[in-house]
């Protein structure tokens, strides 16, 4: 009986080989596509390191291929003859089950990166609301699905041929003894080590469950690599790290919790019942005339990198370069967005607080009350008449009930405002279609009354099928080189030709509201750095973005009275600064408003959103705890490793959303 159960285990054991060699080759291929240099020549430590690293981390799924057969084939299969028999078709099929699993976590790792440009992590929480129909257009049309579910038929058919090959290798015979004391000690010890190998393999190495392989305990010059230092976090395990960390962790805190933690941005002594009382400011005065119209864009993916100096010269943002270069408009290239994708930014920027992915749009209670920091509240508190554009469905984010709660007097859809067959994304209708047609309307409404128009643009997003060259993209006109470099690039083509488009859109838009209101104040900003990276070989120096490059979006501002000297030559600055700006430059002395940061009329130290931290002289991600220095430079820079800062003040941003949330008798009730 127990024979069996001893060839059985070293059966196990074969088929256990497999998934870290799956594993090894999904890294492989990982570093492959995604890592500028290919090529393990002259760093051979580093890569050892990341193969090594990736190996004994991903242990702690794959020993489980060794425990479950184990268990479930070896264990029974000493007891029943005939179950023994078939042992190896149902280790195979469980292998492949498990194979399986591991490609779709690859595939889904591969996309995200493409996407996101990190390996799984919070976002992922994000798409519990998301349109389900839009992942699919974005899978099939962008990520080639089609293909890459194709892709399991020849996978899995290797899979099989390579454990048929394994379980087919010699097995070594069962030690008979001939003393029967000594062969019931000879089981129960290989029984025993069967158990301790699984654990010793588990913990990676160790039988000491502190001393299991952590994201701490990556070397430095493995995580320096951006490459890298992700490769090394099998994709099963960056799944387990997000589940571990749910984002709605905050929402479980107590009061008392939430008053330690909220301390740090609270005056001494201050009352925290009710904590944005004490976010309560008074104006100083206008500092411009208040302007009868205020447009506040916010474009897709527009990024600062397009702006900075390594690449004003593929002249990618042409008409934004000219705005951005009048007199009387107002830049901060150091900007950070206040989500790193579209939903928690826009959310964040019209609520007036961090979303910080907590999906308030999508929470009943904002549906019918919102919160004293509403940018459309407050601005109807100034004699405003409240308009929010958006060139996608409102029913995108549940828009159509989150908006009206937020004070917008009016809302519109581009799907809804434009031609049933104007062109479309699966996002929204074509920027220049949609702002048009926006425009027109706006020119129509007239200036009687003095109005606010919230404007949010689609089009520079995957899978960037948009007919710019038909709208005027020309990249041999533009720059030369570049146009060559792109022609063995069509993905990088196409996605820096819609970055041009969109641009041209959105400065086309601002210059009919000019000349239709010439006293308009503008706000030019992105939801977050995304879109295509300008990085073409033979025409940039680096083959890696900068950090600055990855995150930080853009922002200007535009009015016929604006300087910079109003802005006091601030060179850094996030989202959450342009509300308290915005009401410092055109509100009456004494007027009351609320907001969480400082305006930009003011001198700003230091930046800090739930997912980035900025000051004059750095900048740094939370999510890997990376930092760089903030410049601008042709050339790389050193990564900051297992560097955090402000965690303090972090936390307490997102705990003040939180303790909204948990105090919807706080709110403000829609009676408007």
């Amino acid at each position: 009986m127990f024979s069996d159960f001893f060839l059985g285990m070293q059966q196990d054991l074969k088929i256990f080989l497999l998934p870290p060699v799956i594993c090894a080759v999904f890294r492989l291929i990982f570093i492959l596509v995604y890592r500028p240099k290919k090529s393990p020549v002259g760093e051979w430590r580093k890569w050892i390191t990341c193969f090594c690293y990736g190996f004994w981390w991903g242990m702690d799924f794959n020993a489980f291929a060794f425990l479950i057969p184990l268990v479930l084939v070896s264990l029974p299969g000493a007891f029943l003859p005939a179950y023994f028999a078939v042992g190896d078709t149902v280790r195979v099929v469980l292998f492949l089950v498990y194979a399986a699993a591991l490609y779709t976590a690859f595939i889904g790792k591969m996309i995200f990166y493409a996407h996101f440009h990190d390996t799984f992590n919070q976002t992922i929480w994000l798409g519990k609301h998301a349109d389900k129909k839009n992942f699919a257009d974005i899978f099939f049309h962008q990520n080639h699905g089609a293909w890459l579910l194709l892709g399991y038929l020849p996978y899995l058919a290797l899979c099989t041929f390579a454990a048929h090959a394994v379980l087919g290798l010699p097995s070594f015979a069962y030690p008979v003894l001939t003393d029967g004391v000594g062969q019931y000690a000879v089981n129960a010890l290989v029984f025993i080590a069967s158990i301790v190998l699984f654990y010793w393999l588990r913990y990676g190495g160790t039988l000491r469950h502190r001393l299991k392989p952590e994201w701490d305990e990556v070397p430095a010059f493995v995580k320096e690599d951006l490459v890298l230092g992700k490769a090394s976090i099998d994709d099963l395990i960056a799944l387990k790290m997000v589940w571990k960390r749910p984002v709605q962790d905050v929402l479980n805190h107590s009061d008392e919790e939430s008053y330690a933690i909220l301390k740090c941005v609270l005056p001494p002594d201050s009352p925290v019942e009710k904590p944005l009382e004490v976010f309560q400011r008074t104006a100083d005065g206008a500092r411009i005339d208040p302007p009868q119209h205020i447009f506040f864009l916010l474009a897709e993916s527009y990024g600062q990198v397009h702006f900075d100096a390594p690449y004003a010269g593929l002249n990618l943002m042409e008409a934004g370069a000219r705005f951005r270069a009048e007199p009387h408009t107002v830049c901060i290239n150091n900007f950070l967005s206040s989500g790193m994708i579209s939903q928690p930014s826009l959310v964040s920027l019209l609520l007036g607080v961090y979303d910080a992915d907590m999906e308030l749009n999508e929470n009943v209670l904002f549906w019918n009350h919102t919160l004293p920091t509403s940018l459309p509240l407050q601005l109807k508190a100034l004699g405003y008449h409240t308009s929010f554009w958006y060139g996608g469905g409102l029913n995108w984010g549940s828009l159509s009930h989150f908006l009206p709660a937020l004070g917008f007097d009016e809302a519109y859809g581009g799907v809804e405002i434009c031609a049933s067959d104007a062109p479309r994304t699966w996002l929204g209708v074509y920027d220049h279609i949609f702002l048009n047609e926006a425009a027109r309307r706006i020119r129509d409404e007239g200036d009687a009354v003095p109005s606010f128009h919230f404007l949010y643009t689609t089009s520079n997003h995957g899978p960037f099928r948009i007919p710019f060259e038909e709208y005027g993209f020309d990249a041999a006109r533009l720059n030369p080189e570049m146009a060559k470099a792109l022609k063995n690039s069509m993905k990088k083509y196409r996605g820096l030709g819609c970055a041009w488009y969109a641009d041209q859109a959105l400065c086309k838009f601002i210059e009919e509201m000019r000349e239709a209101f010439p006293n308009s104040l503008f706000i030019v900003t992105g939801d977050h750095m995304g879109g295509e990276v300008p990085l073409i070989e033979g025409v940039t120096e680096r083959q890696e973005l900068l950090l600055r490059e990855q995150i930080l979006t853009s922002f200007s501002m535009h009015h016929p009275q604006l300087t910079a000297e109003h802005l006091i030559h601030n060179e850094i600055g996030g989202h959450m600064n342009i509300l308290p700006t915005l009401i410092e430059l055109i509100a009456p002395k004494g007027f009351s408003y609320y907001a969480v940061e400082k305006p930009l009329t003011e001198r700003i130290e230091r930046v800090v959103t739930p997912y980035a931290w900025l000051t004059h002289e750095e900048v740094g991600r939370y999510r890997d705890c990376k930092a760089q220095e903030l410049k601008v430079t042709a050339g790389p820079l050193p990564w900051r490793v297992d560097t955090e800062r402000f965690t303090e003040e972090r936390d307490a941003y997102c705990e003040l959303t939180a303790y909204y949330v948990r105090h919807p008798e706080l709110l403000v009730g829609k009676n408007w």
